[in-house]
């Protein structure tokens, strides 16, 4: 991915925060233009950060998509008779023989649940603060190694307890994952230029839901390896991957650019001249306090970016853990379903990639948020009207995946890219993502067994929570014009000095939220 050149004249520093005027030619406050390094270009270092960032956070991510898909789908269908195949690349351990052999039941499994989403919920924002701290190759890498040997050893528990255990620590490393990583990657992009990268950085599971339960039917066939049913080596496996790509991690992973190795300091300047130019001074040497998160929460608008998130996670949770067996009561076998599973993910990918292409062009974010949502909401419209049309059926869930997988990065790059400074952006990026995964939660009660295979309760609260993530993207979206707004108005007034503004971030008086 490369970014559109522009060709704009300099404006007043006062503008140069709008999200309409970003220069070739940074200009902020009494700073003089930075001129690109003359032996590179702009496109051409913008491609080297994309190669340095993206790739090694999207492995990241999948790994850790993996061990809490992994796990959750174990729960999710332990008590279903017919054990259906899950989607990423997990197969499902259950159907290799876990619930029997630790001898437990659905509401074993709901509680155990639970238990991973309390310390995955309650420790996003002290995780990212510390990734601030620390540096994010340490801390990301650190978490990493951790989430990888509880995976590990979730392949040796013996009983409910040790599932507990293993889950409870699952969720302590893999709550820094997700939204460290948007916070990373909004600190290397201009607004305009984020979308397609947080889309793809976000939809890089899709692409394992291609292909991932294949891996795990080769893993299960393990079964019988030195005593160790297939399940167990499913966890251990998948756990020993992590571990060891955390090790070379910690040298690869990218930190804030100010830090990073692998530019030349004209290199770093420039990058960090045009992304004052768009989103003002990061304060990237400001320590980042507690007592911040109380002041940001001040802010309205940080409330509601939670709620825009939490809406879209019900539906998107229940899609990725509930559509392969909604596929299997279509008639097909277990090899089928996993084939019929593949589809709906690429196209969501690929759709949401064209959505984000024309996003950043356009620099806009709200009309295709809606846009996205609306496509949802028509996909579990016609799960709730049509029963007896397999066809149909399996149509409305590429709606649904398309809907939802492409609404859910925008929601997050447009709430994080708003949010001005590292001590806002980290805190708040750590909210909306934490707060968010509790509709996971609800997701896993929404798809009960006995609401098969019409699942209209499923269908119908899922609706209602698409409804609650586009009508808080109406209520942030009115919130940000009518700041840019009054702003516009008062600019002229303001007699902050560049350090008070740089404390208020995105509460400036010289920023303008994206649109």
């Amino acid at each position: 991915m490369q970014f559109d050149k522009e060709n704009k004249a300099a404006e007043s520093p006062s503008r140069s925060l709008d999200h309409a005027t970003d220069l070739d030619r940074p200009v902020y406050g009494d700073d003089a233009p930075i001129e690109c390094p003359p032996h590179t270009t702009e496109a051409k270092l913008i491609t080297k950060i994309d190669f340095r960032v993206i790739p090694f956070l999207c492995v990241m991510y999948l790994l850790a998509f993996l061990a809490i898909a992994r796990s959750l789908c174990n729960c999710l269908h332990a008590d279903q008779k017919r054990n259906p195949p899950d989607r990423v690349n997990i197969a499902n351990a259950n159907v290799f023989g876990l619930s029997k052999e630790l001898e437990l039941d659905g509401t074993l499994y709901n509680n155990a649940l639970v238990v991973f989403f309390v310390p995955y919920i309650l420790l996003e924002i002290p995780s990212n603060i510390l990734l601030k701290k620390f540096k994010p190759h340490v801390w990301l890498s650190i978490n990493m190694f951790g989430f990888g040997l509880v995976t590990m050893l979730q392949g040796f528990v013996q009983n409910y307890a040790g599932l507990c255990t293993t889950r409870f620590f699952l969720g302590v490393f893999e709550t820094g994952m997700f939204p460290g990583a948007f916070y990373l990657i909004g600190m290397w992009y201009r607004r305009h230029e984020a979308q397609r990268r947080y889309s793809f950085f976000f939809n890089s599971t899709t692409l394992a839901g291609a292909f991932g339960g294949l891996l795990a039917a080769a893993i299960g066939k393990m079964s019988g390896v030195r005593g160790y049913a297939g399940w167990r080596w499913i966890f251990i496996l998948e756990g020993l991957l992590t571990v060891v790509v955390s090790v070379f991690f910690f040298f690869w992973l990218p930190d804030f650019p100010e830090d990073v190795k692998w530019l030349s300091e004209d290199e770093k300047a420039f990058v960090s001249a045009r992304l004052r130019a768009d989103q003002g001074r990061s304060a990237v040497e400001r320590k980042i306090t507690f007592r911040d998160v109380g002041r940001i929460f001040k802010d309205y608008k940080v409330i509601v970016g939670g709620f825009m998130y939490f809406g879209l996670i019900v539906p998107a949770y229940g899609y990725a853990y509930f559509a392969p067996g909604i596929i299997q009561t279509y008639g097909y076998d277990s090899i089928q379903t996993q084939l019929h599973s593949v589809p709906p993910w690429v196209v969501a990918f690929g759709f949401s990639m064209i959505i984000a292409f024309i996003s950043d062009k356009t620099r806009h974010r709200f009309g295709f948020a809606i846009f996205a949502i609306c496509v949802a909401i028509a996909g579990f419209a016609i799960l709730i009207s049509v029963h007896n049309n397999t066809s149909v059926q399996y149509a409305a869930l590429f709606l649904v995946a398309m809907g939802a997988y492409t609404a859910m990065p925008i929601i997050v790059c447009w709430f994080n890219m708003n949010l001005g400074g590292h001590h806002r952006r980290s805190i708040g990026s750590a909210w909306q993502v934490g707060f968010g995964n509790i509709g996971g939660i609800i997701a896993v009660f929404a798809f009960l067994k006995k609401d098969a295979p019409k699942y209209i309760p499923g269908y119908s609260i899922s609706i209602a929570f698409v409804i609650l993530s586009g009508l808080a993207c109406l209520v942030y979206a009115i919130g940000c014009w009518s700041a840019n707004k009054h702003r516009d108005r008062t600019a002229a007034e303001s007699s902050l000095t560049e350090d008070e503004k740089m404390e208020l971030g995105d509460m400036s008086p010289d920023y303008r939220y994206l649109l």
